[in-house]
């Protein structure tokens, strides 16, 4: 466990687009105490959290292993990265349709009513 917070503190104090997704993190939480959203919503935006966080967290620690191993210009461990990042964005897009089948009815009965 001690590895694990380092690198969950490494990861969070280093990483520019994890302090993005933690302010986005912390907007969907106050969105979902505004709104008292239901258990098996929270189930879904808790894993969604989740998920988003471990694949920037993933894609943290392949970007740093490829920098390491191949510190000069090279096609494929540009390729790399930027499959990584793609996989981030894949996560972040799914979890903003979550969002959006989530807080959206709430947002037309508390604002558009």
């Amino acid at each position: 466990f001690t590895y694990a917070w380092k690198g969950i503190g490494s990861f969070i104090c280093k990483e520019h687009n994890a302090w993005i997704h933690l302010v986005i993190t912390i907007a969907v939480i106050i969105c979902g105490f505004m709104f008292h959203i239901t258990s098996i919503e929270w189930i879904a935006i808790i894993f969604c959290i989740g998920l988003v966080l471990a694949a920037e967290a993933f894609n943290t620690a392949i970007e740093r292993l490829v920098n390491l191993v191949s510190p000069g210009q090279n096609k494929t461990a540009g390729d790399v990265k930027d499959i990584a990042a793609g996989a981030v964005l894949i996560t972040a897009i799914t979890a903003a349709i979550v969002g959006l089948f989530i807080f959206t009815p709430y947002i037309v009965v508390e604002y558009f009513r």
